[in-house]
């Protein structure tokens, strides 16, 4: 169906408790590509922004698990898919922190760490995280500079608005050389430079039914090629793998069909959320045997 076609842990909702286990195991021996996690914090129960334009935070985000144990338990029961975060808000960690975890996880899984970052958007999560919610995109800059600097020099150090870290042995470093793929999520214009400029990969997301448009995706591309260019950097370089996010009322048929219509734009790197229409762990790897058999 696709060149490579993976899923998002049961991170969320109802299967979030024992089964990320069972589900990593089964779909990686099923023919899955890659596993993937979110990162949400708290659920307001009076949000000021609501998820994704809308006034309200999703049922099933009251229970989430934590990134980085899902990751780190599909690594331990997997040994050939890539485990991604799609994403993971960047401005949340201190770099220190949060390298000592990826660093951890990529060594823990052979080098198949593919690290995804964003800003976040909710206000209520990010006073509960206690980080400033101004200049996000200023606070993911300076996060990046500080892990290549943890990741790529030893001694490490780093002096910046939001983080300090004194020189500093540290001797762990990533299984992949120079240090993992580093992804990020962009919809602006703002944040798409930033992919050309300094990213390995782009996380774009598709909505089925309702958003399933590769020519909006190239039209976005484009500005992190002409981007990259500039920065002197070979646009082919940066990745794209596409989150499809698949709402109440869709059908594995939808699915399979939206696959095909971003595979035949160009898009052929995908993995699909199914938190919305799995009713439990067992529903998810129905899901996963029929659109891997597509």
């Amino acid at each position: 169906m696709t060149d490579v076609l993976g899923f998002a842990l049961p991170q969320y909702g109802p299967s979030a408790r024992a089964d990320i286990v069972r589900f990593a195991a089964a779909a990686e021996q099923m023919g899955a590509d890659s596993l993937w996690v979110g990162d949400r914090l708290i659920a307001p129960v009076d949000p000021s922004v609501g998820y994704a334009g809308s006034d309200t935070i999703p049922e099933q985000f009251r229970t989430g698990f934590d990134p980085f144990i899902a990751l780190a338990l599909a690594a331990a029961v997997t040994e050939r898919v890539a485990l991604g975060a799609s994403v993971l808000v960047a401005p949340w960690y201190a770099p220190a922190v949060l390298a000592r975890q990826l660093t951890a996880l990529d060594v823990a899984s052979g080098g198949r760490l593919r690290p995804g970052f964003g800003i976040g958007w909710s206000p209520e999560e990010f006073a509960a995280a206690g980080a400033p919610f101004r200049r996000r995109g200023a606070q993911l800059d300076e996060m990046l500079d500080a892990l290549d600097a943890i990741w790529t020099t030893n001694p490490a150090s780093h002096d910046g608005e939001h983080w300090t870290l004194p020189p500093s042995w540290i001797d762990l470093k990533p299984e992949q050389s120079p240090r993992p793929p580093i992804y990020l999520s962009a919809m602006t214009p703002a944040s798409l430079k930033r992919v050309g400029e300094r990213a390995d990969g782009w996380l774009p997301v598709a909505l089925v039914p309702g958003f399933v448009m590769p020519d909006v995706l190239t039209m976005q591309r484009q500005t992190i090629d002409e981007a990259a260019r500039a920065a002197g950097r070979d646009p082919a370089d940066i990745d794209t793998v596409v989150r499809i996010n698949v709402s109440e009322g869709a059908t594995p048929d939808d699915v399979a069909e939206a696959v095909r219509v971003l595979a035949d734009g160009g898009y052929d790197n995908v993995f699909v959320d199914l938190m919305y229409v799995a009713a439990d762990t067992d529903d998810y790897l129905r899901w996963a045997q029929r659109l891997l058999e597509g």
